[in-house]
């Protein structure tokens, strides 16, 4: 099922026909460095990790990480969605890019997308997203869609300090695809 579609991409949900896809993205250098290893090597593990996680939030919340794909050819490149966590007081973008689909311009344009549809579809007046303190690509795209930095903190569920970033709607409104803003 079709969540989005852009230009050149569409967000569709996971399904377990995609383990094969999750072993590749959870064991790239960058996973493992900015977001933690899941050991998630097998196809078992692989379809353990997307029944826990992705196809058990759309059952709970109707929303999760989904699979970015591109349009021309279909070919699973990332996966960019809404996370539900139960210490943050809204929802939270995550995305993630298999290495060789970094830097052409294809997360900007979902998390965009992602964002648009969370203030326009859901109804958010604000939504989080967060990082690690060194991961300085994540914090270059998400300045670059309007976030902004609120505080770091420490998660409690890894214990690990992050960076918290947030936009509201009236924010993202004042901006537009150009990347400019008024502010």
């Amino acid at each position: 099922m079709n969540i989005l579609v852009t230009e050149r991409l569409i967000l569709r949900r996971f399904t377990l026909s995609d383990t094969a896809f999750i072993i590749e993205l959870l064991n790239t250098e960058g996973w493992i460095k900015y977001i933690g290893e899941k050991n998630v090597r097998t196809t078992d593990q692989a379809r353990a990790y997307l029944e826990n996680g992705p196809l058990k939030s759309y059952r709970n919340n109707g929303f999760g990480l989904a699979l970015v794909e591109l349009k021309a050819n279909h070919v699973p490149i990332g996966m960019c969605g809404l996370i539900s966590r139960d210490y943050l007081d809204h929802l939270d973008v995550g995305f993630a890019f298999l290495p060789n689909h970094t830097g052409h311009g294809y997360a900007f344009e979902i998390v965009t997308k992602t964002i648009e549809h969370v203030f326009s579809e859901l109804e958010q007046e604000q939504i989080f997203a967060i990082t690690l303190p060194q991961n300085y690509s994540s914090i270059k795209l998400l300045a670059k869609v309007g976030f902004g930095y609120n505080k770091n903190f420490i998660t409690p569920d890894t214990n690990e300090e992050l960076c918290l970033y947030s936009i509201k709607r009236e924010e993202f409104g004042k901006w537009n695809v150009l990347g400019s803003t008024s502010r």
